[in-house]
């Protein structure tokens, strides 16, 4: 089985410890771009994580990395984010969600030729969840009961913020250590069209990407860091107008999956401009500072994917993730504990 080196690579700095905060995007079978951006982190001992919020996807990898965090300190994370990932190969062998042969060999990982994604994708916009899966079947409960010690995750000195959206109001709910549980995390990652809407406390809810892909303030308000380190998933900038049907529900998707984020992102800017560096809450707006690690490969791959949970499709991502977060602290290590990697002001612009 491929699995990613468990020997840890020298640092790229020697510094005394920094506290950081991830902030980790959702995107379904992409989450595993993000465990390998997570798994080269891990690498660097100066880098402290206090806080992390995650949705869909992000929110997996949050509570996998926090409860391996909490066992076993940044190689019992590794582990932990090495098994999950291998156990949800392992419940799709069967998935009939497989690129076919020929795309794999070129590259083209897209389920834009599988019969039946197509079929699915149809159904989905004629029947609900409901009626394709009356009974709530969800895989992933399976996979997270497997991985994570939920009691452990409660008490982890890792703070961990999952967003969901409430269906009745439209409005975000951040669930907190305390709170967390299997259904927390799978209603962080239920696509409506795919899974019924998971119930808490007699609330229903949907997939936290619609209103925070993750929610920013939370790290920003209750955590004890002024660096946060953003992973994204969707594509924020793609070249080109999409022309076909399904580029253009593809950028739609990547549009309202990140247009929460983006926002939190300019309040950010605008508070840090007007806020009192003094003392107070304000304080912390102004010292705040934002990372973001590059992120190519997504451009190179449609909507369709992020439902291919192929084991090479996956190890994949996550040499992809591993590279992309080398390049990141290759540029960008010196920064962190100092200055924000990316210009937040230009986000103001036209606004």
């Amino acid at each position: 089985m491929d699995q990613p080196s468990t020997k840890r690579r020298k640092s790229v700095t020697s510094r005394p410890s920094v506290p950081i905060d991830l902030a980790l995007q959702g995107g379904g079978s992409h989450g595993a771009f993000t465990w390998g951006v997570l798994d080269r982190l891990l690498d660097e001992d100066w880098l402290s994580i206090v806080g992390i919020s995650g949705t869909s996807a992000g929110a997996m990898n949050a509570a996998v990395l926090a409860d391996g965090l909490a066992a076993g300190g940044a190689q019992g994370a590794k582990q932990a984010l090495s098994a999950f990932w291998e156990f949800v190969a392992d419940a799709a062998r069967l998935s009939p969600f497989q690129a076919n042969a020929f795309d794999v060999a070129l590259g083209n990982w897209s389920l834009t030729h599988s019969p039946a994604f197509v079929t699915m994708d149809t159904l989905s916009r004629l029947f609900s969840p409901y009626m394709l899966n009356p009974a709530g079947i969800n895989p992933l409960r399976k996979v997270i009961g497997q991985v994570i010690d939920f009691e452990r995750l409660k008490q982890a000195p890792v703070k961990v913020f999952i967003t969901a959206t409430n269906v009745r109001t439209g409005r975000g709910r951040v669930f907190r250590n305390a709170e967390l549980s299997p259904d927390v995390l799978l209603a962080s990652a239920c696509l409506p069209t795919v899974f019924q809407a998971v119930e808490i406390e007699g609330e229903s809810y949907w997939d936290g990407g619609y209103v925070g892909n993750p929610t920013l303030t939370p790290l920003v308000r209750e955590v004890d860091s002024d660096d946060t380190i953003l992973i994204p998933i969707n594509p924020i900038e793609r070249p080109g107008t999409p022309r076909t049907a399904a580029q253009i529900l593809n950028r739609l998707n990547e549009v309202s999956f990140n247009a929460a984020t983006l926002k939190e992102l300019r309040m950010i800017a605008l508070l840090r401009q007007v806020a009192d560096p003094g003392n107070g809450e304000g304080a912390r707006w102004a010292r705040m500072r934002v990372h973001m690690v590059p992120n190519d490969v997504m451009t190179t791959l449609d909507y369709s994917s992020k439902m291919i949970a192929d084991r090479k499709f996956l190890h994949m991502l996550r040499d992809e993730g591993r590279r992309s977060a080398d390049a990141f602290l290759r540029d960008h290590a010196e920064n962190i504990g100092h200055r924000s990697s990316i210009d937040l002001d230009t986000l103001l612009e036209g606004v």
